[in-house]
C-alpha cells in the first residue's frame, strides 16, 4: 500500500523507486501482486504515461487513511521515538536556503535516521497532488486539499550597493527610481512596477526599469552587489550585508508589501506520523526565526 501511494503521488514507477530507495522492478512488481491480490486492475500504463483506474482511485484514497492509521497506532512512544524514513520537502528558493535549512539542520541533528529529500521551486507545490510531504510557501495561499499553518511574514527590501550610490546619487522619492537599472527574480514585478506602502498607508505602484531578471535570488543579489543596478530582496538574504554597509536600504518612508509565510500539509486524515512530527518541529523552529526578524 505504501509503495502505491508513493507511486501515485509521484506519477511514475521510477520516482517512486527513488524515493523508497528500491529497484523500479521491485515496484512494478509489487503493484502486479496487488493488482493480481485484489483481482482488479489499480493502474492503467503505457510508455508514456500512468493514470488511475476507479478502482485504482478508490484505493488510493482508503490506503491513505489506512497507512494513517496504522501510523497512529505504531507511535504510542511518540515522545521517544526517533524519526526514519524518507520526508520530502519543497521551499521556494531564498527562503528555502535562507531559512528552512537552518530548520532542517536542527531537524536533523534531532533526528540523526531521518532522510530528506529538499526541492526547491518557486511555484506554489500542494503537498497532497504532488508528491511532497511539506511545503513551505511564500505569499498568498488559495484553497486546495491542504491543510496551510501561517508562520509569520517574510520582509522585503529595496537595496543598491554604496558604489552605485555613489555615481547616480540616492533617489529621494518613488519616481526617481526610473532613472536607475533595476534587477528583479523572474515572475516578481511582471508588469514593471513596484508596490509600495506609502507613509500615509496607500498602495503606490512605481514604474521601474528592469535590465535584468534572473530565475534564482543569488544572481540578482550578485548584480546588486557589483553596483549594476538596484533590486528587491528578501531580508532573510541580506541582513548581514546591510549591517555591513554593502547593501543600502532605499526609500526608508516606503514599504514593499511583505509575504505571509506558511506550511502546507495534507489533510490530518492522510498525513503520517513522520510528516506530522517533522512539520511540528519545523513549524516552532520557523516561527522562531521569523519572530527574530
Amino acid at each position: 500500500m505504501r509503495i502505491f501511494v508513493r507511486v501515485v503521488e509521484r506519477g511514475s514507477m521510477s520516482a517512486a523507486a527513488r524515493d523508497l530507495c528500491i529497484g523500479q522492478p521491485t515496484v512494478s512488481e509489487r503493484i502486479e501482486k496487488l493488482e493480481a491480490y485484489l483481482g482488479t486492475r489499480l493502474l492503467r500504463r503505457n510508455t508514456r504515461n500512468m493514470s488511475l483506474t476507479h478502482s485504482g482511485n478508490l484505493f488510493y484514497e482508503r490506503s491513505k487513511t489506512a497507512i494513517q492509521a496504522a501510523e497512529y497506532a505504531l507511535s504510542v512512544n511518540e515522545e521517544n521515538q526517533c524519526l526514519r524514513g524518507k520526508i520530502r520537502i519543497s521551499a521556494p528558493f531564498s527562503a528555502g536556503e535562507a531559512l528552512l535549512l537552518p530548520a532542517i539542520l536542527r531537524l536533523q541533528e534531532k533526528h540523526p535516521e531521518l532522510q530528506i529529500d529538499l526541492v526547491f521551486n518557486d511555484r506554489i507545490i500542494d503537498p497532497v497532488t504532488e508528491g511532497v510531504d511539506i511545503s513551505l510557501r511564500l505569499g498568498e495561499v488559495a484553497d486546495g486539499y491542504f491543510v496551510a499553518r501561517p508562520l509569520g511574514t517574510v520582509h522585503r527590501v529595496l537595496l543598491a550597493s554604496p558604489a552605485l550610490l555613489a555615481k547616480n546619487g540616492l533617489p529621494q522619492s518613488p519616481d526617481e527610481l526610473i532613472n536607475f537599472s533595476f534587477a528583479t527574480v523572474s515572475g516578481i514585478f511582471p508588469n514593471n512596477q513596484i508596490p509600495f506602502i506609502t507613509p500615509d498607508d496607500q498602495l503606490l505602484n512605481t514604474p521601474v526599469n528592469i535590465k535584468f531578471r534572473s530565475t534564482h535570488w543569488r544572481s540578482v543579489y550578485t548584480f546588486l552587489l557589483a553596483g549594476r543596478a538596484i533590486g528587491v530582496l528578501q531580508d532573510l538574504v541580506c541582513r548581514s550585508e546591510i549591517e555591513e554597509g554593502l547593501l543600502i536600504p532605499l526609500l526608508g518612508g516606503f514599504q514593499i508589501p511583505p509575504f505571509s509565510a506558511h506550511l502546507l500539509l495534507p489533510p490530518v486524515e492522510i498525513m503520517s506520523y513522520e510528516t506530522r512530527m517533522c512539520a511540528s518541529l519545523l513549524e516552532n523552529y520557523l516561527r522562531e526565526a521569523l519572530s527574530k526578524g
